[in-house]
Order: C-alpha cells, then sequence, then structure tokens
C-alpha cells in the first residue's frame, strides 16, 4: 500500500499531464494558423466568399453552416431525448429497462461514418420524395423550405446529427433524473400528485443540473462532428438559404480540403479548427454559467399543483 501523500502525487501528476497535452494541443493549433491571420488579417473569419483560387477565405457560410446543422439536432433531441429518459427510469417496467438502457447505449458506439452512408444511401433519397415535398407543401410559406428537393442539405446533416447526439442525451439524462431523492417522488405522490405532476415539477426540475450537462455534451458532439456530416449536407461553400440547401460546416471543410491544401490554405484550415475550437469553448463556458446559476437557485419548492 502506498502512502496518501504517493497517491496525492500520482494524482497531480496524472493532472499537470492532461494539463500540458491540452496546452500542447492549442498551441500547435495556434502556430499553425498563425500565418493565415499574419496575411489575411481577421476580417477573413466572417466573409462570405470561398474561392481559395483567388485568395478569399471566408468562413461565414461554414460557421453558419455549423450552427444550424446544431440547432436542427437539438430541437429534435433535447424533447425526445428527455422523454425518451424519462421513460426509461420512471415508466418503463423494470424488465425492459436493462435491455433498453443497453441498446440506447450501443446506438451511441456506432461509428460515425455508418451513420453518414446510412443517411445517403436509405434517407437522402426518402428526405427528396417524400420528406421535402411534404415539408415544403405545408411550410413552405415560412421560407425555410424554399428551393429544390435534393434530399442532402441542411435538413438531412441535422437529422443525421439528431440520430447521433440523441443515445449521448438519453444515456445521462437517465442516470441523472434516476437519482432524484425517492423521498421528494414519493412525497409528492402521498400529496396526491399525478404521475405527470411528479416527471414535471418534482423529477425534472430536481435533476436540471445534470440535465443541462447533458445537453452541453450533446452540442459538443454535434459542432464537432465530421464524416457523418460531409456524406449528407451537400458540401456547398455558399451561405445557404433554406433548410433544403446544400451547405458544409467548418469539419466538413477542413476533411474535405486537407488533403490537397498547401501554404496559406492549409493555414486558413487550421484557422477554421481554431474557430471551431472557440465555438465549442463559448458554448461549454455558457453552460457552466447556467449550471452555476441553477445550482444556487436549487429546487425552491415541490409542491404540485
Amino acid at each position: 500500500m502506498f502512502p496518501d501523500g504517493a497517491y496525492r502525487g500520482l494524482l497531480a501528476v496524472a493532472g499537470a499531464v492532461f494539463v500540458a497535452l491540452v496546452a500542447w494541443f492549442v498551441v500547435s493549433l495556434i502556430v499553425q494558423a498563425r500565418p493565415a491571420f499574419s496575411t489575411l488579417g481577421f476580417s477573413w473569419i466572417v466573409q462570405k466568399v470561398w474561392d481559395p483560387g483567388h485568395g478569399k477565405y471566408g468562413l461565414l457560410p461554414f460557421i453558419l453552416g455549423t450552427i444550424e446543422t446544431t440547432a436542427i439536432a437539438l430541437v429534435f433531441a433535447v424533447p425526445i431525448g428527455l422523454g425518451t429518459a424519462l421513460a426509461l427510469a420512471y415508466l418503463v417496467p423494470h424488465r425492459l429497462r436493462a435491455g433498453l438502457g443497453t441498446a440506447v447505449e450501443l446506438l451511441a458506439a456506432v461509428p460515425s461514418v455508418v451513420y453518414g452512408l446510412w443517411g445517403l444511401i436509405v434517407l437522402a433519397p426518402l428526405f427528396r420524395d417524400h420528406v421535402e415535398p411534404a415539408l415544403t407543401s405545408v411550410l413552405g410559406w415560412t421560407g425555410l423550405f424554399s428551393g429544390p428537393n435534393e434530399g442532402v442539405g441542411l435538413l438531412l446533416a441535422g437529422i443525421i446529427l439528431f440520430v447521433m447526439v440523441l443515445p449521448t442525451m438519453v444515456a445521462i439524462s437517465r442516470d441523472v433524473l434516476a437519482v432524484v431523492p425517492v423521498e421528494q417522488v414519493e412525497g409528492a405522490m402521498a400529496l396526491g400528485a399525478t404521475r405527470w405532476q411528479v416527471l414535471r415539477k418534482v423529477v425534472v426540475p430536481g435533476a436540471r443540473t445534470g440535465l443541462l450537462g447533458a445537453f452541453t455534451l450533446a452540442t459538443g458532439r454535434a459542432l464537432g462532428e465530421t464524416v457523418a456530416v460531409a456524406l449528407v449536407i451537400g458540401n456547398s461553400p455558399y451561405v445557404a438559404h433554406s433548410v433544403k440547401s446544400a451547405a458544409a460546416t467548418l469539419a466538413s471543410l477542413i476533411v474535405n480540403n486537407f488533403g490537397e491544401a498547401t501554404g496559406t490554405q492549409l493555414s486558413v484550415l487550421f484557422a477554421a479548427g481554431l474557430v471551431l475550437l472557440v465555438i465549442g469553448i463559448c458554448v461549454n463556458a455558457l453552460a457552466r454559467v447556467l449550471v452555476r446559476n441553477t445550482a444556487r437557485s436549487g429546487v425552491t419548492s415541490v409542491a404540485v399543483a
């Protein structure tokens, strides 16, 4: 047995190694991206035109594509993931929970390229022939579904991301919902609350800090996904004017151009990775603020109507 001091030393070394690796990664990224900023300045990041042949490297279409696909994925993943987690934690019979929980976790182990191929081969024709025409006929007046029905584009990329982040959202949410104190749940039911009231006013508020953590991890997964999105988004370097339009994300831009990039373009791709890292940091910082405020406020009341 090692003394306590030795364990503390080992933990300190492990923490230092982790910090050093992160710092090395960030510094390396900045060093590789620096020529792009020294040559082009900073304004090119928010420009719209991507034309390396003429020295134009606008990243705005790719930044917008990253945010839009993530938003589409989360619009579906949050309510469906939370509902599924509540069902697995409180509504599904005990004999079925283990099997369904394992199935959800197995979905998280599927490689992203498999999701991408599934989207390209199976979903893209379905979206082109049925889903997009139906959405256009019903919601075409909004302007969100203008343009031809091509199957691939922002909408399909967002749906693929939704399928990919759903297991993460469900698994983490289920775990945090399951640890809400039994006394609170049983107390609310003893006061005459219905099961829906207990879930809505006791369980979800009691687990909201953990649910925000699940949302943050799902968002990070969606922001950084590469191969699956590159296969189904259409890879257009223009700003998309509808959710059916082809687009591209920062990650798909990098994976599609890295093999042939040299000089300034290569530095621009590293800069695109740096921009993606900054977006992820901003999302995590916002989530930490929300978690801190939520934990500070606490659950003020478990009374049910």
